[in-house]
């Protein structure tokens, strides 16, 4: 066990989503008051390559500090915990204990080796600046999607009070956030209390109204809850008007290969719905076992007709453990990354397309660092000129694109 704390030094590392961004600040502060030294690390395992840098990751921080305790947790960590147990210093603590501090403690109490003279020497990963404030809401899913790992690792779906997330926003306005982004592994399926998500998103804009922008993080097209979400956009400004959802494909045949719950008919009814001033971004994986070139381009059309602003595509991995590890007509490494070269240029044209028809116009804004800041629809700006504290959030008159990101000047 360390000393008493006297000057806490314990630095951290978030790979792969948001929420373990998010989760790894909450447990930095449970250790804080009780560990002098330590390095906790959040790893992901959505793919093989996520896996690998988490294993790399730990293995350079080790290296670079020999007599530091390292904490692993996360995804990779709950999947592979042989990865790290062979690593000296390393503590695995999977994801069903990520939370309980007695896991760290006991752990560290156990250890062949003293770490009361722990030092960090090395440490070149800066924390980041953030300008909005992610709030969890959930964990965990109850979905049997056949590529995904992240519902194994993490568990059933479990919704949190809406007391809990209500003091969370409270406390993010009171450290001057006034956007919030609602997150967890699942937010659609949020269902506690009689509420659901959209209920959620209604009492925080009600009970506190200093919140100026209120978004949604990737969202499950095949929730009805969609619809209500689109319905707070249409009326009340302080609901971005940009959602993330989490398409994965827009053909039918490889949708139901997944055993996703929505089809390419249930993102024209979205679009159609919100109409054109509500904006949409997809996740999208590219090369899933059984895409032809004709089921990949049915996706393309798709994406042409419903024209998302930005789609994060990424080539299929395979994890083991999923139904889809064992599944036939594999498609090549090198096509699956072509698909997602093409299915990126034809979202960036459309995102350009989007821009430029938004020239002259004059819309709020969130400034982040070095004068970038983000629209309602979540595109950059860089505006010229004196420096703008992080968080504020004023008007700028859109003039130009420069990079894909919008060139402002203050009004």
């Amino acid at each position: 066990m360390q000393a008493e704390n006297k000057k806490n030094n314990i630095q951290t590392l978030s790979l792969g989503c948001r929420l373990n961004a998010l989760e790894t600040e909450k447990i930095k502060n449970k250790l804080s008051p009780m560990l002098n030294t330590a390095v906790l690390v959040n790893t992901c395992a959505v793919t093989a390559e996520a896996e690998r840098q988490s294993g790399q990751s730990v293995r350079k921080i080790v290296r670079e500090n020999p007599n530091v305790p390292v904490f692993v947790t996360g995804c990779g960590a709950t999947r592979n915990p042989g990865l790290f147990n062979q690593i000296p210093n390393v503590f695995v603590i999977a994801n069903h204990d990520k939370m309980n501090t007695g896991a760290y403690m006991d752990a560290i109490a156990t250890a062949p080796c003293d770490f009361s003279t722990a030092t960090i020497t090395k440490f070149n990963r800066p924390a980041p600046h953030l300008s909005k404030q992610y709030i969890q809401i959930q964990n965990g899913c109850n979905h049997q999607c056949t590529y995904c790992v992240t519902r194994l690792l993490r568990g059933p779906a479990i919704s949190f009070p809406y007391d809990e997330i209500l003091a969370d926003a409270i406390t993010a306005v009171q450290n001057g956030f006034y956007e919030i982004v609602l997150t967890g592994v699942d937010s659609a399926s949020y269902a506690r209390d009689g509420m659901l998500v959209s209920d959620i998103c209604e009492k925080l804009l009600h009970d506190v109204p200093e919140i100026q922008r209120l978004r949604i993080s990737s969202f499950d097209p095949a929730s009805p809850q969609v619809f209500k979400i689109i319905d707070l956009m249409h009326n009340d400004a302080r609901m971005m008007p940009h959602m993330h959802l989490s398409m994965q494909s827009g053909s039918d045949t490889i949708l139901h290969a997944m055993q996703r719950r929505h089809t390419a008919d249930t993102i024209r009814k979205i679009v159609n719905y919100a109409g054109s001033n509500i904006t949409f971004s997809w996740d999208i994986i590219c090369g899933f076992p059984g895409e032809t070139d004709e089921l990949f381009y049915e996706t393309m059309d798709l994406v042409r007709e419903t024209r998302p602003i930005k789609i994060h595509a990424f080539p299929f991995s395979a994890r083991p453990g999923t139904p889809a590890f064992d599944m036939p007509n594999k498609i090549n490494r090198v096509v699956a990354r072509k698909r997602v070269h093409e299915i990126t240029a034809v979202s960036n044209a459309i995102r350009g397309e989007f821009m430029s028809t938004h020239l002259g116009q004059c819309v709020p804004v969130l400034f982040e660092e070095h004068n970038i800041a983000r629209t309602p629809h979540d595109i950059d700006v860089k505006i010229n000129g004196a420096a703008i504290p992080a968080r504020t959030i004023c008007n700028v008159k859109l003039v130009d694109v420069v990079n894909d990101k919008y060139i402002g000047i203050l009004i």
